[in-house]
């Protein structure tokens, strides 16, 4: 009964602030990570020599890039040159950049699975290499990556607890603000857990919806 009480009268309404941010983080995230992963993939395949090397490069850096260790370069390290970020934007911009490197790849792969004929018939139709891509390649390419990019942003859900690290007091910040002042540490995690393994399921859901949608007719 104590335990219930706890929950129900500090536990929660604090955790629900936390929550909050927690939404944001993943809200102003997924979009721009998936922009920023098509635009990376784009790049890739169909850029010049220079626009390809960079997409690779940018690949490469922050996929090698532990998160952590960027998240800490953009809020700690990047001040020395001038440069300053509020935790919940460095934590964004971190998230958005790992976010686009993953993403890229899943996006580059599906683009490269479609025929290269439907780019030659489009220039047949009269379309430009761009408006080929855009209208004709991508959006399969997108309907291909879709499971991938679909974990992404699983992970994405996940990883959002890193934030606290830059004093961004999201929903495992809070947790642990609370756990360390009234030292329910077995009630505070569990509840915490709970809460996003309830997000990671809706978001599951939302995308085999959108996968079964937007899948190709057999």
């Amino acid at each position: 009964m104590d335990s219930l009480l706890f929950i129900y009268q500090e536990l929660l309404p604090e955790l629900g602030k936390g929550l909050i941010v927690t939404l944001k983080l993943i809200l102003f995230s997924i979009p721009f990570g998936l922009l920023t992963g098509i635009l990376v993939a784009i790049g890739r395949v169909y850029g010049n020599h220079f626009l390809s090397s960079l997409s690779k490069l940018y690949v490469i850096f922050f996929k090698g890039c532990p998160l952590l260790l960027l998240l800490f370069i953009i809020y700690f390290g990047l001040p020395s040159l001038g440069i300053t970020f509020s935790p919940f934007g460095a934590s964004v911009l971190g998230f958005v950049l790992c976010n686009g490197a993953y993403t890229s790849e899943y996006i580059r792969g599906a683009i490269q699975s479609v025929k290269t004929g439907q780019m030659i018939a489009a220039q047949a139709l009269g379309m430009t290499k761009w408006q080929a891509v855009f209208y004709i390649i991508l959006p399969q390419a997108f309907r291909r990556a879709l499971p991938g990019v679909g974990n992404e942003i699983i992970y994405l859900i996940k990883y959002s607890s890193l934030a606290y690290m830059l004093t961004c007091i999201e929903l495992t910040g809070a947790g642990k603000i609370i756990a360390a002042r009234t030292f329910r540490f077995t009630e505070t995690f569990t509840v915490v857990g709970i809460i996003y393994l309830l997000m990671v399921f809706v978001a599951t859901k939302i995308l085999q919806w959108a996968e079964k949608k937007f899948s190709y007719p057999t």
